[in-house]
């Protein structure tokens, strides 16, 4: 979906695609770190929760620049495009949404992915939104409005994980740092 996004989102001119393909790819690096380090000791999990602070960081930054270049210019997102491929995004992630609905109470894992599957059906939403808006509007604003959000909350998330990965390398005593895709995981037991 991350590949799908990104290129309809560079083809439409649409920040708020971009920055929805970036939260996919986002989701997939995090998860995959995170099934590296799960059996591994508290350093491990701090040093991969480090790993996707940077990584939020870094897809925060990189949307801020990419809005910043489209006010130079005059960016024309495509409405129709931004609707038709969130839409898709949307109900690939309501079924995963669906699934997980059941197992949210396992663990803390399974909360974790449900929280990133009901995040990912929010920011589809508000891509579906921006669309429509863009279309009626006949602005890019909502494009760059719902792009921003999603950079701010890539930056919140960061500055969350940057922060918890710390205090668990020092050693420093938490119950539990709940950051799933604007949250991580980490048991300092």
């Amino acid at each position: 979906m991350f590949v799908a996004e990104l290129g309809a989102g560079i083809w439409a001119d649409s920040k708020a695609l971009m920055a929805d393909s970036a939260d996919n790819l986002g989701d997939s690096l995090v998860y995959a770190i995170s099934l590296f380090v799960v059996a591994r000791s508290v350093r491990w999990r701090a040093g991969a929760a480090f790993m996707k602070g940077l990584i939020q960081l870094t897809f925060g930054l990189g949307l801020i620049l990419t809005i910043i270049a489209s006010l130079l210019g005059e960016p024309q997102p495509i409405g129709l495009v931004m609707m038709a491929v969130a839409g898709v995004a949307l109900i690939g992630n309501l079924i995963c949404f669906g699934l997980l609905m059941k197992h949210r109470g396992e663990d803390v894992n399974m909360r974790s992915v449900w929280l990133c599957s009901r995040n990912d059906v929010i920011s589809n939403t508000g891509v579906i939104i921006s669309g429509v808006l863009v279309i009626w509007l006949d602005s890019y604003w909502p494009d760059l409005i719902v792009a921003s959000i999603v950079a701010v909350v890539f930056l919140h998330t960061a500055y969350e994980v940057l922060r918890s990965a710390g205090q668990s390398w020092r050693g420093e005593p938490q119950a539990h740092v709940n950051i799933s895709c604007s949250v991580l995981v980490i048991n300092a037991t």
